[in-house]
């Protein structure tokens, strides 16, 4: 029994495949961080860009 359970721990045909699982994570989470913080400056910007574009008038003489 012990000698089974020294092989399982000595396997290491599954090691990759939780290299880049962890790998993938730490992206994802390093992109939904970022994008924490560019979205407020794209939302600052959005509503300056409404402001101006709301404030525009267009008069005509016909």
């Amino acid at each position: 029994m012990a000698c089974l359970a020294y092989k399982v721990w000595e396997d290491e045909s599954g090691a990759v495949t939780i290299d880049w699982v962890i790998l993938a994570a730490g992206v994802i989470g390093l992109a939904l961080a970022s994008m924490g913080v560019v979205i407020d400056g794209t939302d600052d910007l959005s509503g300056d860009i409404e402001g101006a574009l709301s404030s525009q008038s267009i008069s005509t003489s016909f």
